[in-house]
């Protein structure tokens, strides 16, 4: 029963006077004495001001039961419980003094939670019914009511209300200071200098700088927010089973502007180049512009200058930051732990300052944890554990991949406002296999886009220019004008650095590896030494070689002890390099056939003297093989100055090769791999048929440097081109084949292949296309729902066992051809009467028992069936006698069960093809062709011939065909059969050559041509 319920049956004229009765009466006064008075000195039955004893507490009880019972209506329960309720009820108000609390805290808590506390108070009730048990929650709850009004009437409660309010605010104060003291909350000062400090921050750093170039018209600088490239950051962390130990590793991959949402402390490790210090100015400019950071950027070469690094007050200053903040403005942000401390170049410090360095950084962060700090550094700079126990996350900043490097040219270009020469160099990364294995980085990218620009889209003039622009660029420059100095001690020239380097490289290269252990390096770098001019006073050969390793920017340490180059393309470059010095032309030679030696042979030709350039060029044309004629070909483009003879020869002999004139030139030239690619010409001047070859070639080599090949071809007016353009498609990326090349290829008169589903989910963007072909099993509902309705007239469905129903295909208007090729199953052909096809191809395996439906497609012009009908069936009960059929295909066993006898049935016949294995044909069946009327064209499969010894003459045929000829087959019988043939086709069998002048008698009155397969 509800307390509104019950308030029905007991007015507040009797409720409150009895609930009055339990509360002694008190003075006027705020009751602040000693303390505040507990509601056991308030109630009349407890305490001095006793009034009431628990009998007469009862009685009150019993008071407010038997109103309820007299009341009118209902019982609230049954009588017989009556005496049971009140003293329940009883124990329940005699619990108000047990109650530690005062009036203030009882009418805060309010009646709801006043009624729990009495209830838990109270001894439960025994035995009694769920109607006693709801009146006597609601009673208890109505009576808690009045227990609070009767409290916030009382002359004290008012007074002590507000004395408590005034406590609970002072001590609520007094905890908002004791915060504020804890988190200083900036002032207006504060506010001010942040506003103009990250306005400066966003824009200090909002740019990319490439130092160690001559740029002369062109921009040295890039505005950050536009070229900046999300890269990956990878590293090893520990699974821990149980929070006990670490149970294994596993490789993470993250990008690297991510790297501090998870750790708010990590050493970000990457080669020269890498991009860490562009990571490190993203990382300011967002935070500056997003505002809940505050950004320090302190670059490890400009603070180790000054001797002593700085302390939080000093960070500005030290960075030559042309603000002064408010007194005590940086120690208060790293309190409030609102810091973004990024520590850029640990590798650009000398190693003796290091460990001071570490020692300083770490005790920042004890003295200001919650904040975030990022320092960086070569991978070769500290070991792998240098920050590890201190609870850094270590992470190492990925090679780019080709996808991202494609992203960055765009991005560059955008930047500089350069997008003409974006097309070309993108074409140039994808072709030039020496250019693209350079551009895994940042700088390098930048470099190489920088240069492109430079030249006017001539990338390279050559590529020695490109390789020893950047060699200057690592070696010399790029620290010199960072203003770095010699941070090891050691001042080596460019010159002694790349001799260096060199010997390393080509004993790299004579022993066929990438890498080699840093005791062998050092040994190489030890017997250079002697040779070469260095300062005075240099250091050991260990500090050398490690000062290499560090600071090149060309090699770096891929394991523990182990060294490599940076790109493979420097190993190349400069073995090159040393092997014209040490004059081992014949080394060269010697091993043109491995590809590993291929760019290695070309940088040689760039670098040597006319003469050795010469030598080299005649020994690689004097081996005689098709790789190494291309290989003395893509040399050329190195040889600047070159006796004319020699080039005369190298052209000539591979004028021989290029372009492929058919098949079997393009697979030559195609097993020689990417290097082809760059010696392959463009559309102009070629015939369609070279064309044809050309993109074949292209496709055979199917590596992504083949895509700006096939691209140059994509508006091609050749049929032939334009085939070989779309079955290339699988051979790469489907949405960039797509969008580079068959979005700009003619469909007319072309299928369109689909294999994949990538294929088929881009299929749309290419717009509409009349014929496709769908290979393979895709969902059927996607095949539709992909396609242009409105203009699809040609489709092929390949081998596709999910396909099960033809109806959705009466959604295609236009749709006039269909070839539907092993798709087991369908059953049920009677849905394509409903559409408009002229032409139906129908190829099954085993018996067509349960394909139905055929007979009723009346709109057929052209019909092929290629699998065997059921034993019995003959053609016109099972096809479409009322079709105008002007061309029939029979092949595999159509005609094994009842012949052609009632061929007769289509008068309107011009074409008959007998493929492979028919059926036997009997005398009738031939009878049966020779009488159609209109039948002009006679194709035959050479298994036919075995049936002709019968045959009727077949007067109106004039153009007869013959396939798969084996070049023994007697054909006078079948000329002796068409006596008014005017033409002869015959197409040998694969790997078979005939002779037309040898059928020339046998059909004397015709015109015989044979037709090659290739």
């Amino acid at each position: 029963m509800e307390p509104t319920v019950l308030g029905g049956r007991l007015a507040s004229s009797v409720v409150g006077p009895l609930v009055r009765k339990l509360f002694a009466s008190d003075g006027p006064g705020a009751g602040l004495v000693d303390k505040p008075v507990r509601l056991t000195d308030l109630v009349s039955f407890r305490g001095e001001k006793r009034t009431l004893g628990e009998r007469e507490v009862r009685k009150l009880a019993g008071k407010l039961v038997s109103e309820a019972m007299a009341s009118p209506g209902e019982r609230p329960f049954p009588p017989d419980e009556e005496a049971a309720v009140t003293e329940t009820l009883a124990r329940r108000l005699l619990a108000l003094g047990d109650l530690d609390m005062d009036d203030v805290q009882a009418v805060r808590l309010g009646s709801h939670e006043l009624t729990r506390k009495l209830h838990r108070r109270a001894t439960p009730p025994d035995g009694l019914s769920a109607d006693a048990c709801v009146f006597l929650d609601s009673a208890t709850q109505w009576a808690c009511l009045h227990i609070l009004e009767f409290f916030s009437r009382r002359s004290t409660f008012v007074a002590r209300t507000l004395v408590d309010q005034t406590r609970v605010q002072s001590q609520l104060i007094a905890r908002i200071d004791e915060l504020i003291a804890r988190t200083p909350r900036p002032d207006g000062r504060d506010i001010t200098f942040e506003r103009r400090y990250l306005s400066y921050v966003a824009e200090q750093h909002n740019h990319i700088t490439i130092y160690g170039i001559d740029l002369r018209d062109s921009p040295d600088r890039w505005p950050l927010e536009v070229a900046y490239l999300s890269l990956e950051a990878t590293g090893d962390e520990e699974r821990v089973a149980s929070g006990v130990r670490a149970e294994s590793t596993f490789s993470v991959h993250l990008p690297a502007e991510e790297a501090l949402l998870e750790n708010d402390c990590v050493l970000l490790r990457g080669d020269a180049g890498s991009g860490k210090t562009t990571l490190v100015q993203w990382l300011a400019v967002t935070a500056a512009r997003n505002g809940d950071r505050i950004p320090y950027v302190l670059p490890l070469r400009t603070l180790i200058r000054a001797g002593t690094l700085p302390t939080p007050a000093q960070f500005l200053a030290a960075v030559s930051c042309p603000f002064s903040p408010p007194d005590g403005w940086a120690e208060r942000v790293l309190t409030a732990q609102r810091a973004l401390v990024l520590v850029d170049g640990l590798d650009e410090i000398p190693a003796a300052d290091r460990h001071r360095t570490r020692a300083w950084l770490l005790g920042l962060i004890r003295a200001h944890p919650g904040n975030q700090w990022l320092l960086t550094s070569r991978p070769t700079a500290v070991r792998s554990d240098w920050l590890t126990g201190e609870g850094f996350r270590e992470l190492v900043l990925a090679p780019m991949r080709p996808v991202e490097v494609t992203t960055f040219v765009r991005r560059w270009h955008e930047a500089a406002r350069a997008p003409e020469y974006l097309g070309p160099l993108l074409d140039a990364l994808r072709t030039k296999r020496d250019l693209a294995r350079l551009a895994t980085n940042p700088l390098m990218c930048g470099l190489i886009c920088a240069l492109h620009r430079e030249r006017r889209g001539y990338l390279p003039i050559s590529r020695q220019e490109l390789y020893d622009a950047a060699l200057s660029m690592l070696l010399a420059r790029r620290d010199r004008e960072r203003g770095m100095g010699a941070p090891d001690g050691i001042d080596l020239s460019q010159g002694a650095r790349s001799e260096l380097l060199r010997r390393i490289a080509y004993a790299l290269i004579l022993s066929g590896r990438t890498e080699m252990e840093q005791d062998a390096a050092q040994s190489v770098v030890e017997r250079a030494l002697p040779s070469i001019a260095t300062p005075p006073g240099q250091h050991d050969t260990a500090t050398i070689f490690r000062h290499l390793l560090l600071r090149s920017g060309l090699l770096r340490e891929p394991a523990p002890n182990i060294v490599d180059f940076v790109h493979r393309t420097f190993q190349d470059y400069l073995g090159a390099l040393a092997a014209v010095e040490e004059g081992h032309i014949d080394v060269l030679v010697s091993h043109a056939h491995d590809p590993q030696w291929e760019d290695v042979i070309r940088m040689a030709v760039a670098q040597a003297r006319p003469h050795e350039r010469a030598d080299l060029l005649r020994k690689l044309l004097s081996l005689g093989h098709t790789r190494t004629d291309l290989l003395a070909l893509a040399c050329l483009e190195h040889a600047t100055s070159l006796d004319p003879r020699v080039r005369t020869e190298v052209e000539a002999r591979a004028a021989r090769l290029i372009p492929p004139q058919t098949k079997a030139e393009s697979r030559v030239l195609a097993e020689a791999g990417p290097l082809i690619l760059e010696l392959l010409p463009g559309p102009k001047g070629l015939t369609a048929a070279e064309a044809a070859e050309v993109t074949r070639t292209a496709a055979l080599v199917g590596t992504e440097g083949a895509l700006p090949v096939l691209k140059s071809f994509r508006n091609h007016p050749d049929l032939g081109v334009r085939a070989q353009l779309v079955a290339a498609w699988s051979q790469f990326d489907a949405d960039e084949y797509a969008d580079e090349v068959l979005a700009h290829v003619d469909g007319s008169e072309l299928f369109l292949t689909v294999r994949e589903d990538a294929q088929l989910r881009a299929l749309p963007r290419l717009g509409p296309r009349p014929r496709v072909h769908f290979n393979g099993p895709h969902d059927p509902a996607s095949l539709v729902t992909t396609l242009d309705k409105e203009s699809l007239s040609h489709l092929v469905i390949y081998d596709n066992a999910q396909l099960r129903d033809l109806t959705p295909l009466c959604s295609l208007p236009e749709l006039t051809y269909l070839h539907l090729h092993r798709c087991p199953g369908i059953r049920d052909l009677s849905p394509l009467a409903e559409t408009g096809l002229t032409e139906l191809h129908l190829c099954w395996d085993g018996s067509g028992t349960q394909l139905v439906g055929l007979d009723r497609c009346n709109g057929l012009r052209h019909l092929g069936l290629d699998g065997e009908l059921p034993w019995g069936v003959t053609l016109s009960t099972y096809l479409p006698t009322a079709a105008p059929l002007e061309f029939l295909f029979l092949s595999q066993g159509v005609v094994e069960s009842r012949g052609l006898e009632d061929i007769g049935q289509w008068p309107t016949l011009r074409t008959l093809s007998l493929g492979p294995e028919p059926g036997r044909l009997w005398r009738r069946d031939w009878a049966a062709i020779a009488r159609l009327p209109g039948l002009i064209h006679l194709f035959l499969h050479s298994s036919v011939l075995e049936c002709l010894d019968d045959t009727p003459p077949i007067p109106g045929v004039e153009v007869l065909r013959i396939t798969h000829l084996q070049g023994w087959e007697e054909l006078s019988r079948l000329a002796l059969c068409c006596p008014r043939v005017r033409q002869v086709i015959l197409t040998p069998a694969p790997d078979r050559s005939i002779e037309a002048n040898r059928y020339t008698d046998v059909f004397p009155d015709a015109a015989v041509i044979v037709e090659s397969r290739s």
